[in-house]
């Protein structure tokens, strides 16, 4: 499935299926993408008014940058289905077969770095809702106090995801896994001060 062009009810039931991927980790960034697409709409809602005339540059590169923002978590998405697929496909081999030692560590790598990046992800685009609550149309308030929620739920679910794949790191490097925990930990928690100081603004 290509799920960046995959209509919502055949997504949804992708994920829903009894298979590996896509998993967790697409629907973090699913949801990190809808936190941008909705963010963007309190943005359309707010160019070209003349009473936000003086925060027209600034919407626009806000504008801009959700937009590539949402582009990411769709292409992290598809980055995350794939190597957490193939991570579970190469499990799978008897302990015999050649592919194991020599796919398994960079397989695990990218099944926790996909998560990691959307956390990252999600905490960048939370900086980027920061700016807007004193610049956009205040009757999107709660819009984009929702796209704030859902930017913080996306951090925390890609923690989760990282959280199970972590211990394999350590067959890469020792302590790599905890490491990677540890710098996800402190942007999960920077993504929930953000999230909580958009909601506050939005009061």
């Amino acid at each position: 499935m290509h799920l960046a062009s995959a209509t919502l009810g055949d997504l949804l039931a992708g994920i829903a299926a009894k298979t590996p991927a896509p998993g967790g980790g697409a629907a973090a960034c699913v949801g990190g993408a809808l936190a941008a697409s909705l963010a963007s709409m309190v943005v359309s809602y707010s160019l070209g008014r003349k009473n936000l005339s003086e925060h027209q540059p600034a919407l626009e590169r806000v504008a801009a940058a959700l937009e590539a923002a949402r582009a990411e978590f769709l292409s992290l998405a598809e980055e995350d289905a794939h190597a957490y697929g193939a991570l579970n496909e190469v499990m799978r081999l008897p302990e015999g077969d050649p592919r194991r030692p020599r796919d398994l560590a960079p397989l695990t790598r990218a099944a926790a770095e996909a998560p990691a990046r959307c956390a990252e992800a999600s905490a960048a685009l939370l900086r980027l809702m920061r700016e807007l609550p004193g610049i956009t149309n205040r009757h999107l308030r709660s819009d984009l106090a929702g796209a704030a929620a859902l930017a913080e739920g996306a951090a925390r679910a890609a923690r989760w995801n990282v959280v199970v794949n972590a211990p394999g790191l350590d067959v890469v490097a020792a302590g790599e896994g905890a490491r990677l925990l540890e710098s996800v930990g402190r942007t999960v928690a920077e993504a929930r001060e953000l999230a909580a100081g958009v909601e506050r603004a939005c009061e």
